[in-house]
Order: structure tokens, then sequence, then C-alpha cells
């Protein structure tokens, strides 16, 4: 089992493509870990909610909405610079298998600080069935949204 890691730093309202094709496609991942931590941890307060996605996102938001096919993971995590709050961290993550590119999307509803992420892939090797079936379930997921 190979693991693949990516990790950075994402602006508020950004979001960005983490490249996973391949030429046949026989290259499968499955999300493993996704930890975020607040760019001034202890000095603002934050809101942040990552989100990864099969496709790329045409507007992006802090809502979280689980019925949504293209979402693959999400976190959220809430932190007060008073030192009398904790913070507070949930991630959920689908155990979906891809062998597309995948996008990280961020946006802190609070001060719009920027938040760093650390996501974790497990690589998977795809017979020619597998990998066919996986193809064409993104391209079903892209051109239905």
């Amino acid at each position: 089992m190979t693991i693949k890691t990516f990790r950075g730093l994402l602006k508020d309202l950004q979001q960005e493509r983490i490249r996973l094709e391949t030429l046949d496609g026989k290259k499968g991942y499955r999300i493993k870990k996704l930890e975020i931590m607040a760019h001034k941890p202890g000095t603002t307060s934050y809101e942040d909610i990552v989100k990864v996605y099969s496709i790329k996102q045409t507007a992006i938001d802090g809502v979280v909405d689980f019925s949504e096919q293209t979402l693959l993971a999400c976190a959220y995590l809430e932190g007060n610079h008073n030192e009398n709050y904790t913070d507070k961290l949930h991630v959920v993550f689908d155990q979906v298998t891809f062998n597309q590119d995948i996008f990280i999307t961020h946006k802190d509803e609070s001060t719009g600080e920027s938040c760093n992420y650390y996501l974790e892939l497990e690589q998977i090797k795809l017979d020619d069935v597998e990998a066919t079936a996986v193809i064409l379930k993104n391209f079903r997921n892209t051109n239905t949204v």
C-alpha cells in the first residue's frame, strides 16, 4: 500500500487542484486522512471549512451538503483566540475510489483567514474493469453538475 501526501495553505475562497490523472487510469486513490490547521492558531478566531471534490467548483462556499455526489471529504475547524475556548474539529470523508484529479476548497466563515491542510491518499492498483468503472463514474458525475 502506497500513501501519497499533499499539504498546503489555502487562502479564503481559494481552490487548488491535486493532479492524480495517469495515462492508463490504473492507479486509483482513496482518502485516508484529511487534517486542517488554522494559519495563525491562537491569534485569531476562525471557522474553516475545507472540502475535497471530484470536480472543479465554479463557486466556493461554506455550505456542507453530504448529498452532493462529487463531495469526497469535508473538514470543519472552529477556534477562538480567547484561551477559554478549545478548538473543535470535525472531519468526514467517503471511501470512494477515484483516479482523476481532485479539487480542495477553503472558506473561512469568520474572519477570512487562510487555512493549512494535510491530505493522505492511499494508492490502489486497478485492473482494466475497475479503471473503466471509476472513469465512467467520474464522467457521469462531471456531466451532471
